[in-house]
């Protein structure tokens, strides 16, 4: 059943890099051979975000044949000067995304922002235009491109599997302002689940309904209000306009 202000996009790229936040400190890095929740959230909200709203995946369809590639590189050594590793990307990447948007009930001081229809159809128009920022899939050297389609359309690589099991993968970050569970308040926490591609198409269980959990720090979050029309940080400047 589509959720209401779902949207639905094709992403492509010439390669895409989802690692393990763990390996992201340096050294070896190797892709995940389907994208995360997490990355994918990202890429929704390089295409339209505010804070009153969350965007959720509710699946993604893998379209091209799961194939990889790697790559000498140099990265900056943290101690100085340069070091070697290989990356291993994957190459030739194309899925089909279905995702809708959530009002954030931690921001009750955005209530007044709680418009359904400006928030879907600025996102709409938005990912029309190929997002508002740049769109990376998974790290910066891979560029990402979006587009509206019919989520389901065309044929996938993966038709004629039944089930395509995937081990335990990293699903997200919640973050404090994010947060439902009482004992995750003004934390940070990693989630991580057992995805099962069936027939090309993963589900994604909704953040909340994870089950292997880590809290990983203490944090507060960011403070906005509402000031003629204008996100305001706390501290300073404004955000991005509210309204459109």
């Amino acid at each position: 059943m589509e959720k209401k202000n779902s949207i639905e996009f094709l992403l492509t790229g010439r390669r895409a890099l989802f690692t393990d936040p763990v390996s992201r400190m340096g050294g070896e890095k190797f892709s995940y051979q389907v994208p995360t929740y997490q990355a994918l959230k990202g890429i929704l909200e390089s295409i339209y975000w505010k804070p009153t709203i969350i965007w959720v995946i509710d699946k993604v369809r893998v379209m091209k044949p799961i194939k990889s590639e790697s790559q000498a590189v140099r990265p900056i050594d943290y101690g100085g000067g340069n070091t070697l590793s290989i990356y291993t990307y994957l190459s030739d990447v194309e899925y089909q995304v279905q995702a809708h948007f959530e009002w954030n009930e931690n921001r009750g001081d955005l209530k007044e922002d709680r418009n359904e229809n400006k928030h879907f159809f600025i996102a709409k128009r938005a990912l029309e235009k190929g997002g508002r920022r740049d769109i990376f899939l998974g790290t910066r050297e891979c560029q990402g491109y979006v587009e509206p389609c019919s989520f389901g359309s065309g044929e996938g690589a993966y038709e004629d599997y039944p089930e395509f099991p995937l081990g335990v993968m990293f699903h997200g970050f919640t973050y404090p302002d994010e947060a439902v569970r009482p004992e995750e308040k003004n934390k940070l926490t990693a989630r991580f689940f057992r995805p099962l591609m069936k027939k090309g198409v993963i589900l994604f269980p909704a953040p909340e309904e994870c089950t292997i959990r880590r809290i990983l720090a203490d944090r507060k979050p960011k403070e906005f209000s509402l000031s003629k029309g204008n996100i305001i940080l706390a501290g300073g400047g404004a955000l991005d306009e509210l309204a459109e």
